[in-house]
């Protein structure tokens, strides 16, 4: 069975990609199955640069074929912001409610049409003889002017995806899992890792 490393302490992660690899006999361990892991500085411009640079950190110190991820909340009316800076993107420590209240402050006067954003995802399967692979995922949405829904994270609440009518807040952790920008990044991988396992 071929064991890959997931750089994250996300169990909610590693139980995403353990469900998608249920018929791959790929076994999937985290960063909290590694005493004394020093977190990398995500100091890169985009979502890729930051997992990468996770990735390749995971493999050198594990000799594993390593997977990490970095994603956020693109907003088209304020250039793409927050982006890589989405979790922080009020300041230090990193707080949902104030990250939400400052996207609304700053969309006050954009009109309901112009407030188009998509949460994206950036996956790097870094291997140890040096090759890299980048999957993408995103799932397009509008913020709303208000908090809908009390499941989820982040801006889930403020998230509207059209097609459901319904905020990522108001959605089961099953659909979510589903249409997520993770999940269709970490879906991307499945063929990528079954070549490596040959």
């Amino acid at each position: 069975m071929m064991k890959i490393l997931l750089a994250t302490q996300n169990q909610g992660k590693v139980r995403e990609l353990q469900e998608l690899l249920a018929d791959e006999e790929i076994e999937v361990v985290s960063l909290r199955d590694l005493p004394d892991w020093e977190e990398v500085e995500e100091n890169g411009e985009t979502f890729a640069e930051n997992a990468a640079l996770k990735a390749r950190a995971a493999v050198q110190r594990t000799g594993l074929i390593a997977l990490a991820d970095d994603s956020g909340l693109e907003v088209d009316a304020l250039n793409g912001a927050p982006g890589v800076f989405s979790a922080r993107f009020a300041g230090e420590p990193k707080d949902d409610e104030r990250n939400n209240d400052k996207l609304l402050g700053l969309l006050e006067t954009i009109p309901d049409d112009k407030r188009t954003a998509r949460f994206r995802c950036a996956l790097v399967i870094a291997i140890p003889e040096g090759k890299e692979y980048l999957t993408e995922g995103t799932v397009e949405g509008k913020i709303l002017r208000e908090r809908r829904g009390t499941d989820g994270f982040g801006y889930d609440p403020l998230f509207l995806v059209p097609e459901l009518g319904r905020t990522l807040a108001e959605i089961s952790l099953t659909e979510k899992n589903d249409l997520s920008h993770r999940a269709r990044a970490f879906r991307k991988a499945i063929p990528i890792l079954q070549r490596l396992k040959g």
